[in-house]
């Protein structure tokens, strides 16, 4: 398909992106062994199966792999009214969404945070109070609802002290499992949560993509001449966010913050039809970037502010696309020309059937929730095949969602 023929995907139905998913198939748990879950892989409309470990030999060599090393906060707060009642806070993101994240959770004393709320009409006014420990310390951190909006409240933490934001969460939050996951969180969850090659603090929910990837497996990645880099994408609440419309065009896409050094233009410039994303956080960013150099290439004076990708961003501008590497090349002299070492901005992008692939030939990922954004990336991938590799994974006990198993999907490269 060429990228000039692009359609557009508002009109899809998305009861025609679901499937029949029984509880019992929901991964609970993670296997016992982040390397021993199990592989499907998909190429050139061919599926088979193997476990996690044996990846690399299902990756050509001289592949580069892009992986997502956002950190998972502990965003869940339990606080009670003074009549008993609990009310739970769902930490998103800071009031600003451009503001640097590393910066926002290191500010002391105090913050507003956009959060959802379990119970609020529980908390009809008046500010909540929770009693912190911290080393021989105590303190209290006192929360006011600032603002009510359609999709979050606005509150205000106040604590008082020197201790940074990310500190406070630490010390009185617990691990943000996703809402299909029903249980509470136990102590193993806040080291299987995460990715062991997590390094910025920021995300709500964990890229689950790389949750299966160990020092044994990228140790024989490398020895197989397979190379590993890293960008950031803080993954909000929204990919949980069920579509409620008939159509897509109704469904309002979330947006997610994330930032990669400069350096990563040249390695991906450098393997165009090479590249594999881990998980499909990475993904909207490594295609995102591709759109963010079409928009600079269209409007060379394009401010920092104007270079964030909306929903359907992509769709709108392919008519005028230009070849990938020069798209990435003129990302890359534009942060040059301003000096920027690192890459800070925020994606909207909805990938969808009709969307056209421009930068990842393939996908590492998990297998997703009946009617998602997530499926729906999916299908724009693989296409109709979709079904196929679905209905493989559920007759052959592949276990599905944020812990379950893997899979490796290649695409067709038409563009390259």
């Amino acid at each position: 398909m060429d990228i000039k023929h692009i359609q557009h995907p508002g009109q899809l139905a998305i009861k025609d992106f679901t499937y029949d998913l029984p509880e019992s198939r929901i991964a609970y748990f993670p296997v016992e062994k982040r390397d021993e879950s199990k592989l499907l892989i998909y190429k050139n409309g061919t599926i088979c199966e193997t476990v996690f470990n044996k990846i690399v030999t299902q990756i050509p060599a001289q592949s580069l792999l892009v992986l997502n090393n956002t950190s998972v906060v502990p965003a869940r707060l339990h606080v009670a009214l003074p009549s008993g009642k609990i009310i739970e806070i769902f930490c998103l993101g800071p009031e600003n969404e451009l503001v640097d994240i590393q910066s926002a959770f290191a500010r002391t004393k105090s913050i507003r945070w956009k959060c959802l709320l379990g119970g609020a009409r529980k908390w009809k006014q008046g500010k909540l109070i929770k009693q912190l420990q911290a080393s021989d310390e105590e303190f209290s951190l006192t929360i006011e609802k600032i603002e009510s909006h359609r999709t979050h409240f606005l509150l205000e933490f106040v604590w008082g002290n020197e201790y940074s934001f990310a500190e406070i969460l630490a010390l009185c939050g617990e691990t943000p499992l996703p809402p299909y996951i029903k249980r509470e969180p136990v102590a193993t969850d806040q080291t299987r949560y995460q990715t062991v090659y997590n390094k910025l603090k920021g995300s709500v929910a964990a890229p689950t993509a790389g949750l299966h990837f160990t020092e044994d497996v990228f140790q024989s990645l490398h020895a197989h001449k397979v190379s590993t880099t890293f960008l950031t994408l803080h993954v909000g609440a929204g990919t949980f966010m069920p579509v409620k419309t008939e159509h897509m065009t109704g469904h309002v896409m979330h947006t997610e913050n994330f930032e990669l050094p400069a350096a990563l233009l040249d390695e991906l410039i450098d393997n165009i039809g090479h590249i594999i994303a881990v998980g499909t956080t990475t993904l909207r960013v490594l295609e995102s970037l591709y759109w963010m150099g079409l928009k600079i290439y269209l409007k060379p004076g394009m401010e920092w502010e104007q270079l964030p990708i909306k929903q359907w961003e992509a769709y709108e501008l392919a008519s005028k696309a230009i070849p990938v590497k020069d798209s990435l090349n003129v990302l890359r002299t534009w942060m040059q020309l301003r000096n920027l070492k690192t890459l800070h901005s925020n994606t909207q992008i909805l990938i969808a059937p009709g969307f056209m692939f421009q930068v990842a030939s393939g996908l590492v990922t998990n297998f997703h929730q009946p009617g998602s954004t997530l499926l729906l990336l999916v299908a724009a991938f693989v296409g109709d095949q979709w079904r196929d590799i679905y209905t493989y994974a559920m007759k052959n006990n592949f276990r599905f969602l944020s812990y379950g198993d893997s899979s490796l999907l290649f695409r067709k490269m038409e563009n390259v």
